[in-house]
């Protein structure tokens, strides 16, 4: 899976973009300061967003380190004077995005420096192939039409192959994706309409399985 290693100082803001960006299928390491940075990218890592102003150090340097791992990076930063982001661009950033953002915006700025590194992600499970980079979902080859509440309910069980996942998890996640409001009821709806576009016989599930009572289960493989 894509691993993005957020580089931010203010925890809050840090652990608000680790949640939605796991809810998008990505791995997530966060780092408080440059040194940390530093450690976390000797592990590896497909991206990096970062802050320029750190308590510890500063973004820039933690580009430099980034780029010479071949690593790709994008500042996300309130500093959006033009000498900042210049500077950023000449330290070797890919892009550079000024708070505050659109999250879907973010997403695609991502998805654009993956493909450019060749970092893409796709994901097999049984005859489905996800296109996370593109955001596109294949059944035996052929493209499926998914509405954005849809593709965001399948990138849930995804990311969580073969873990039980209560209804109750399954609505937080997705409230008010693309949008809509999404109750009990509509989320019945949906994964419904999600069978039946991903799964051979939407009567007899192998993809998203019900475990009664208790709410559903993805396939690992």
């Amino acid at each position: 899976m894509t691993k993005i290693l957020v580089v931010e100082d203010d925890a809050q803001l840090a652990e608000g973009l680790q949640e939605f960006l796991a809810r998008e299928g990505f791995v997530v390491d966060i780092a408080e300061g440059e040194k940390q940075a530093a450690g976390i990218l000797r592990e590896g890592a497909d991206l990096v967003l970062a802050d320029i102003s750190l308590h510890s150090g500063n973004g820039y340097e933690v580009c430099r380190t980034a780029q010479a791992k071949g690593i790709p990076v994008i500042f996300l930063t309130a500093s959006g004077d033009e000498n900042s982001e210049v500077k950023g661009f000449a330290v070797g950033g890919d892009d550079y995005i000024v708070k505050p953002y659109h999250p879907r915006v973010l997403i695609s700025r991502i998805n654009n420096v993956l493909r450019r590194h060749g970092r893409a992600q796709t994901i097999r499970i049984g005859t489905l192939t996800v296109d996370t980079a593109r955001a596109q979902v294949y059944k035996n080859g052929r493209e499926l039409p998914l509405s954005a509440l849809e593709y965001r309910l399948l990138l849930i069980f995804v990311n969580n192959r073969g873990r039980l996942l209560s209804r109750d998890r399954l609505l937080e996640e997705i409230y008010d994706a693309g949008g809509e409001f999404v109750n009990d009821n509509t989320l019945t709806v949906y994964i419904k309409r999600l069978r039946e576009k991903i799964e051979e016989d939407p009567q007899n599930p192998l993809l998203i399985r019900t475990v009664r009572g208790m709410g559903y289960r993805m396939a690992e493989s």
